[in-house]
């Protein structure tokens, strides 16, 4: 889509919330572009307030047993012709949990910006639960917005693809669950 020149893995800044909760804050500049990869459980804000700042925001988890990984990301656009895209993605195995709370701001006078948020999750126990809940507040006229989430199970038609060519289930689920969860 277009070319980035940052890589961030170590956050900007960290603050509270009104919870009393740590939250990881992003912030873009004007002509900025950052890849901001999320990798832990957490409340995240990403502020793009230059005008051509641009975001790629990237999160991938598998959780097993009883683990539990909760993202709340807020993307906040706070300047004319931004553009950030969001992906994020689980694996729950056993009796894990995943939740994703994502949100779109596009403040007033923010027109010829771009976002796009896309959540997706795959359960391969009936005991691993998943929440997904996309949110999008435009305040001004002029932009493209979207959000697209799904929680599923692996298609059984991918998995017969893969053992009709000698790949046991086990593999086939492995290979899928690796495709899944690249997000480069």
């Amino acid at each position: 889509m277009f070319a980035f020149k940052i890589f961030i893995k170590n956050p900007s800044k960290s603050t509270n919330t009104k919870n009393n909760k740590k939250m990881t804050k992003y912030i873009v500049k004007k002509d900025e572009k950052k890849i901001i990869k999320i990798e832990k459980s957490g409340e995240y804000l990403v502020e793009l307030v230059g005008v051509g700042a641009k975001a790629k925001i990237l999160g991938s988890f598998l959780v097993e047993n009883n683990e539990k990984i909760n993202i709340n990301i807020t993307i906040c656009h706070k300047a004319k012709n931004t553009l950030a895209n969001t992906t994020l993605r689980g694996v729950g195995r056993d009796k894990s949990s995943i939740k994703f709370f994502g949100k779109i701001i596009i403040e007033k006078d923010c027109g010829l910006s771009n976002s796009f948020l896309t959540e997706r999750v795959l359960l391969l126990s009936d005991e691993a639960k998943a929440e997904i809940v996309p949110e999008l507040e435009i305040l001004t006229d002029d932009v493209k917005c979207s959000h697209a989430v799904s929680i599923s199970k692996i298609p059984e038609f991918q998995l017969f693809y893969l053992q009709s060519r000698g790949i046991s289930k086990k593999q086939a689920e492995n290979l899928i669950i690796d495709g899944f969860l690249k997000l480069d």
